[in-house]
């Protein structure tokens, strides 16, 4: 009897949040028999990319590593689709597997649309309505979704979101967002006493335990200039407060570095890091009282960890945190910052009111429905799941909450 053919999976990411929502999926493709899986990495975060990697034991088969300096949008799809040409003509996948909204995941998606292959779109159908917030990524998400077979929809919203722009109900899939997957296995290695966490512990240990804790990240395009003073100047003004640190791993991008650096080097109780890996970033995100960020991966991934998300952006495609009252959008503005920050830190209500609500985001078991529709074996669907209320993480987070909390 004739053997059948593996099925051809190629996963293209290029950023760090890619590598993380991604890195469940492909761990999982690397185990499963019949599966011929390959990584091709586009290099779009060189020097955040290699960590994630490392943390999830991860290689790739291709490396196409097509930044450079200064270069344009338009520059970066060029070269990347020049790049992937050869990669899918030697490999010819029959799946190619993106994610999310990047210039990697749309130039990946229309590349493999050329070539012939089928396209999984992973987080699909997040929008805000506006192709001008975030830039480019919404018009980067609607794009992929013209050219995908396979449209893996985090929530219900978003899986209405691609109804409604007329994509049929049997290409979509809810799953669940992989964030949430990776979130728990790795918060969970982080909370077990031993080796790891001490390490993390030593690490930090100049954090004040005294103090609450704000966790900052920011970096999103439509916030270069004004919005990132604007920024700044709440940070400073909340660091005056005693009860108060930030902790602020800076973006490389050179349009935040220089205004963070310039108005934020050297006041007192704000601590400027260097982007940081993933088992640290998400051990300050369990030391943290509030998250302060416009990362849309961050908004998914701090009410898992039952954190408030003050969200620096007018728009979100992750509405669903929103409506859930875990997070709350906040923009750019000096004040409004400085107030919601400081409302969650001086009324306990109101903090308790965002840090116990769900999570929308998922169970953790987002990468086995993702497998059981492409493979089209509904058994994977029921893949082990690492629970956030496991002993070591309740315990370890338990114990942070009761500190941190007003």
């Amino acid at each position: 009897m004739k053997r059948a053919a593996p099925v051809r999976v190629l996963s293209v990411f290029g950023t760090r949040p890619e590598a993380i929502k991604m890195a469940p999926v492909v761990e999982r493709l690397r185990e499963l028999p019949g599966v011929e899986s390959r990584i091709c990495l586009t290099g779009q975060h060189r020097e955040m990319l290699d960590d994630v990697l490392k943390a999830f034991s991860l290689v790739g088969d291709y490396d196409l590593d097509v930044m450079r300096p200064g270069q344009q949008v338009a520059d970066v799809f060029g070269r990347m689709m020049s790049a992937l040409v050869p990669v899918m003509a030697e490999f010819k996948p029959d799946h190619v597997l993106v994610q999310g909204d990047t210039a990697t995941s749309t130039a990946a998606a229309l590349t493999a649309f050329f070539q012939g292959s089928k396209i999984g779109h992973i987080e699909a159908g997040l929008r805000t309505g506006n192709l001008g917030s975030p830039w480019p990524e919404e018009a980067n998400r609607r794009l992929t979704a013209v050219v995908a077979t396979r449209h893996y929809a985090p929530t219900t919203r978003a899986r209405d979101a691609l109804l409604a722009e007329g994509h049929p109900a049997n290409h979509i899939v809810v799953t669940g967002n992989t964030v949430i997957d990776a979130l728990l296995r790795v918060a969970e290695a982080v909370s077990r006493p031993g080796p790891v966490r001490s390490g993390l512990e030593r690490d930090f240990a100049w954090l004040d335990p005294r103090r609450r804790l704000v966790l900052v990240t920011g970096h999103r395009r439509e916030s270069f200039g004004d919005a990132f003073v604007r920024i700044c100047e709440a940070l400073r003004l909340l660091a005056a407060r005693p009860d108060v640190e930030i902790v602020y791993p800076v973006h490389l991008n050179p349009n935040v570095r220089e205004p963070v650096a310039r108005l934020l080097s050297g006041v007192e109780r704000v601590h400027l890091i260097e982007p940081q890996g993933y088992q640290r970033f998400v051990y300050l995100l369990q030391r943290a009282s509030i998250v302060l960020t416009d990362s849309g991966g961050v908004q998914e991934e701090a009410p898992a960890l039952r954190k408030p998300v003050l969200v620096m952006r007018d728009t979100s495609e992750r509405m669903e945190a929103v409506d859930a009252g875990v997070a709350r959008l906040v923009g750019t503005e000096t004040g409004a910052i400085v107030q919601a920050v400081s409302g969650l830190l001086d009324n306990p209500g109101a903090y308790a009111a965002m840090a116990q609500g769900a999570n929308p985001f998922g169970d953790g078991r987002a990468t086995g429905r993702i497998l059981a529709d492409l493979l089209g074996d509904p058994g994977l669907a029921a893949a082990p799941l690492v629970r956030l209320d496991s002993g070591a993480v309740r315990l370890a987070a338990g114990t942070r909450l009761k500190r941190l909390r007003p």
